[in-house]
């Protein structure tokens, strides 16, 4: 070692041993490397599949997120129509939520978050942005039931905003269908009338919109025509509505409702 840093005579013996034992570096080193390797990869995989259920579970949330904004943003706009349609009424209104659908497929009520508590009376006529819903029939301190227009135990006088002529819509028991019953063969009503209600009994006020003609059939030596009508409101969606206080209403007492039925 003396011999070979101070002279310059085994330079290329050196140089000649480093290039042949090179390779036998390599494979004594080998085990080393390639646990070093396998090391590495295994730290990465495991990194890998926390990053993968990192990802995963932001995604569902971020998904999450984007679901409730875009209910938040259809209950917006509905409220928005709500607020539109207040405006063009002459009454006082209040907004209420719907809490409760009957389950029976017979029965076409539901059941909203406001009551007694916040002036709701029974007989008061409920609306959303596009027409009539129905009318209170029972009232608790902090919820009321609704009987919707095309329960089959509903009625409403209605007449057609072209011409008057009048007649009485009565609930088929499906959502999307009203019937009106006793309409002369003669009656000039069409497809596409609009019915708004008449006011008569005293029960809705004047001019509000019901429904639209659906369709008219004439049967020749009855004296009456088969007329069928889609409600204006949107009983199968509406989640918030007006409860209308209109001195035209009629403010009936449970009782008296009860002793009705």
């Amino acid at each position: 070692m003396w011999l070979d840093s101070h002279s310059q005579l085994f330079q290329p013996v050196r140089h000649g041993l480093g290039y042949a034992l090179y390779p036998l570096h390599q494979i004594a080193s080998a085990p080393s490397v390639l646990a070093d390797w396998f090391g590495d990869s295994a730290k990465s995989r495991q990194q890998l599949e926390l990053d993968n259920a990192e990802l995963s579970a932001r995604n569902l949330i971020l998904g999450q997120k984007i679901q409730r904004l875009i209910s938040l943003e259809t209950e917006n706009f509905e409220l928005r129509e709500l607020l539109g349609t207040s405006d063009r009424i002459d009454e006082s209104v209040i907004v209420a939520e719907l809490v409760a659908v009957d389950p029976d497929p017979f029965s076409q009520q539901i059941i909203i978050n406001k009551g007694s508590e916040d002036s709701v009376f029974i007989g008061q006529p409920v609306l959303d942005s596009h027409g009539l819903m129905g009318q209170v029939i029972d009232v608790l301190p902090h919820s009321s039931r609704i009987l919707l227009i095309a329960d089959s135990n509903h009625a409403i006088p209605v007449q057609v905003n072209r011409n008057g002529v009048r007649a009485i819509a009565v609930g088929s028991g499906q959502l999307g269908e009203l019937n009106l019953i006793y309409v002369p063969d003669t009656a000039d009503i069409e497809v596409g009338d609009s019915l708004i209600s008449s006011g008569l009994g005293g029960r809705y006020p004047r001019g509000y919109p019901v429904a639209k003609v659906a369709n008219v059939e004439h049967f020749p030596g009855k004296a009456f025509a088969v007329v069928t009508a889609t409600p204006s409101a949107q009983l199968d969606r509406s989640r918030h509505m007006l409860l209308v206080f209109s001195d035209d209403a009629n403010r009936v007492p449970p009782k008296v409702l009860w002793e009705q039925k």
